[in-house]
């Protein structure tokens, strides 16, 4: 009988045994050649013992563990465990490790033989493992690679970022380039800009916020709903004409497409969650269904400034059902899907009692004691659905149908009236009274009355293609129609009575009635084309004209990526292009910089405002400690012009309503994620940033020596915007028990320097003033998941199997830092004004379990 070898035509034999199992297959071909390998020595052969699981901590059964480059190998067993001898190599290069399963990203790892420990591997479940293949063309591919400011966020750190109330800003805060001082609020600003620059996109459909909120505690469930989130894309700058008109940035969500069932359900001590998914067994219908609930008056409760009775109550409901209407050969062809959405937020609050702690200017210690009357009610419903026809007419031709339904109910009624009064604090140690009030200075009250409605009915129709002519090139068009039906009525005023009556300078009253019907029309065309496999090219026009003010706007933009030869780890991104933003109603109101006469009214000739967008970037991809890592830096610089100024109050931003200013923003970005932790990502993201802005005519009072007379004005210049926080930092660590990983550890951290602010109609002082203090927190989480194999039938016979069980703690500002969320400005009998700080959560503990089925 001849010797079997390496190359023996025998070894191919066992692949031509179709009717046995892959497993035993590979058996039969790898048997000879452990033969061989056991002719090494005892001594060159070392055990090499491990665990396998995936990203939730599960055991993993059926991988593929063996030496790369090596014959043969072994299988993990039920509870993921492996032990697979291994043969010194003579080279005295170290060996590396292959971990394969199907729908998992293969692993490998250097070994150290001379290391003789216990192994725990993490296999990452692979995006691209789908149930049905879909092949698309190589252009598609280029047209989404080295796009320019851009992140693909992974959906599941979501629900796992430890924060109060689990919504999916969380982890765009931790984004460089991105900032956000309010945790109570999934609002944040993108490179100087607002929370109303942003574009956010759910499955091609262009979401919306409400109107009316003032206050982050108003606020209720950010739209993204985590559990039905498949894939993220968020870019800080310089996009593609494919997406709107903004002047920010763009945030695409793109919903799940079920291929067999799947569940999930979460509660904590703020509210809770459960989703849905599923699919017919044709693969022909998959749905998609998650409900969410928040009551966040645990959190509201330990607000320092305001007690009080807090009743918030916010819910939600999104569904998306996909159908292929495709042939039975080719049923993806053709598909239609329907996505649907509620959300009703009733935001009821009966304050009773404040106090607060502040200094004043001449760094007097005072005190500032609040005795409510009344009730505050804000309602917000918003309903919103979308229809989505897609069809290839040809392989490399396909063509989108989209229709998109809003319609938006909100209230804002209030009635409170507070009595205020001032004392100053002894801070005397040695004296009796240390720490009581003294010469008391002021005593006041306040009255406020709103009654607030508006309603917004949006209809929206669109048409979109893809083209792709070649293996290089694609072709991207598409035109959007929408009709707009706002209606709004104010009806509000307040009044300051600190000296026994109420001059007019401080009586303030709003009513207006304002109705608004509109068209937009919006169109672009661009080009993607791939030099080779190391260039691209993508260059487009956006137009949008608006019925309103009948302006048509005009916006080119172009992007150029390119990887080094040299080096392929590295590439270098270059963008540049002008971004319009077409007012929407709140931004033609006046709330701002305006006669009392004009408060509320619209100004109907305001223009769109204008940003010129020019990026710089490179991105290196690099090997650390064997696990992989990826630097990115940008740098840049936006020119606006139109700008319509605005002043911050709480959430609310209130417009001049003109394009009276000019303004810039510049800055670099950076940011550092990998596997500092093996088989988690983390990341380290930095930003610097400033932003100023020049208003016509603003300028400043000039006094005399005596510093009491104004004998003349100076023009201000370039002042910070609201927005001008200079340095930002997000850190977010993931870490878990050596040996075993169902046990993690997270880590949320945001710093932020202080932003300017101003009291509220006081032109000579905005964009002057101090700065408020930094914003720090620090959120710690802690999760134990545990693995559950019992089966229980449903009722109609289906099993469903709970696959996972989360149990989470989670310590939020550990730090108890005092974050502030603005300041109250008020008068004592002298009409000098205060401004008390108002501040933020303070140190809370929350738990949460999430179940996955």
């Amino acid at each position: 009988m001849p010797t079997l070898s390496r190359s023996h035509p025998l070894l191919w034999l066992p692949l031509l045994l179709r009717p046995l199992p892959v497993c035993a297959t590979l058996v039969l071909a790898a048997g000879p050649l452990w033969a061989v390998q056991a002719q090494q020595p005892a001594s060159a052969r070392v055990l090499v013992t491990g665990t396998v699981r995936d990203a939730a901590g599960q055991p993993l059964e059926q991988v593929a563990v063996g030496v790369e480059g090596l014959a043969g190998g072994t299988n993990t067993d039920d509870r993921g465990r492996f032990a697979l001898s291994v043969v010194r190599p003579l080279s005295g290069k170290e060996p590396v490790l292959v971990a394969r399963r199907l729908g998992y990203q293969t692993l490998r790892l250097p070994l150290n033989l001379q290391e003789k420990r216990e192994l725990s591997l993490t296999l990452t479940e692979d995006s691209r493992a789908l149930g049905n293949v879909t092949v698309r063309g190589r252009a598609e591919a280029a047209d989404s690679r080295e796009q320019v400011s851009i992140l693909q966020l992974e959906p599941r750190t979501a629900k796992e970022i430890p924060s109060p109330f689990g919504d999916f800003s969380a982890v765009l805060k931790t984004l460089p380039g991105v900032a956000s001082t309010n945790e109570l609020t999934s609002t944040y600003s993108v490179r100087g800009g607002n929370y109303e620059e942003n574009l956010v996109y759910v499955n091609g459909f262009e979401v919306y916020r409400p109107f009316l909120v003032t206050a982050a505690t108003q606020e209720g469930l950010s739209f993204i709903n985590p559990d039905l989130v498949n894939r993220v894309e968020f870019s800080t700058g310089g996009w593609q004409p494919k997406f709107g008109d903004k002047l920010s940035s763009v945030l695409n969500i793109e919903y799940k497409q079920p291929v067999k069932f799947g569940a999930s359900a979460t509660a904590s001590l703020v509210g809770g969650t459960a989703h849905v998914e599923a699919s017919s067994p044709n693969k022909r219908v998959s749905y998609l269904a998650g409900v969410r609930y928040k009551n966040a008056t645990y959190v509201f409760n330990s607000l320092q400034q305001q007690q009080g009775r807090y009743n918030p109550t916010f819910y939600d409901g999104q569904s998306l059902i996909t159908v292929a209407l495709g042939p039975q050969g080719n049923p993806e062809r053709t598909t239609l899907g329907l996505l649907n959405t509620f959300a009703h937020n009733d935001y009821r609050f009966n304050p009773e009692s404040g106090e607060s702690t502040f200094s004043t200017a001449a760094n007097q210690l005072s005190r500032l004691y609040i005795i409510y009357g009344g009730q505050e009610r804000m309602q917000y419903d918003t309903y919103q659905g979308g229809l989505n026809l897609r069809h290839a007419l040809r392989p490399n031709l396909q063509l989108e149908l989209l229709g998109g339904l809003l319609y938006s109910r909100e209230f804002e009624y209030r009635d409170v009236e507070a009595s205020y009064s001032i004392a100053e604090i002894n801070r005397d140690p040695n004296s009796p009274d240390y720490n009581l009030d003294v010469n008391r200075r002021g005593l006041g009250s306040r009255f406020d009355h709103s009654r607030n409605n508006l309603t917004a009915r949006i209809a929206t129709l669109e048409t979109r293609g893809t083209w792709t002519p070649g293996e290089r090139s694609a072709v991207r068009w598409g035109l959007k129609v929408g009709r707009e039906r706002i209606g709004d009525q104010l009806n509000e005023y307040s009044f300051t009575d600190s000296a026994d009556y109420v001059p007019d300078a401080r009586r303030t009253r709003l009513v207006s009635d304002q109705s608004l019907e509109s068209t937009r029309t919006q169109g672009y065309l661009q080009h993607t084309y791939q030099f080779d496999s190391l260039k691209t090219l993508t260059y487009g026009l956006r137009l949008n004209h608006w019925t309103v003010n009948d302006q048509l706007t005009f916006s080119p933009r172009v992007q150029y990526a390119f990887t080094s030869a040299r080096n392929p780890r590295v590439s270098w991104k270059a963008a540049a292009g002008v971004y319009y933003q077409p007012p929407f109603y709140r931004e033609l109101r006046y709330q701002s910089g305006a006669p009392q006469a004009q408060q509320g009214q619209l100004n109907l000739a305001l223009r769109a405002q204008r940003s010129v967008h020019v990026i710089v970037g490179n991105e290196l991809r690099f090997t650390k400690w064997g696990r992989p890592f990826r630097f990115t830096g940008e740098a840049y610089y936006k020119y606006l012009t139109d700008v319509v100024p605005y002043d911050i109050d709480n959430v609310r931003l209130r417009y001049y309503a003109q394009n009276n200013a000019t303004a810039y923003a510049a800055g670099l970005d950076a940011r550092v994620s990998g596997e500092f932790i093996p088989g988690t990502e983390s990341w380290f993201s930095l930003g610097l940033l400033t932003t100023r802005e020049n208003l016509t005519g603003d300028s400043l009072n000039i006094y005399d020596e005596d510093g009491t007379t104004v004998i003349g004005r100076q023009p201000k210049g370039y002042i910070r915007r609201p927005s001008d926080q200079r340095l930002n930092l997000g850190i977010f660590l993931q870490d878990n028990l050596p040996g075993n990983p169902s046990v993690k550890g997270y880590v949320n951290l945001v710093f932020g320097t202080g932003l300017p602010f101003s009291p509220p109609d006081d032109p000579n002082l905005r964009g002057t003033s101090e700065l408020t203090r930094a914003y720090k927190r620090v959120d710690l989480g802690f999760t134990k998941v545990l693995t559950l194999r019992t089966p229980v039938e449903e009722a109609s016979g289906r099993a469903v199997q709970l696959k996972t069980l989360w149990a989470s703690l989670e310590i939020l500002n550990i730090l108890a830092a005092d974050n502030l969320a603005g300041y109250n400005y008020i008068q004592d009998l002298n009409g000098r004004t205060y401004a008390v700080p108002n501040f933020l959560s303070r140190r809370l503990v929350n738990l949460r379990v999430i179940a996955r089925f």
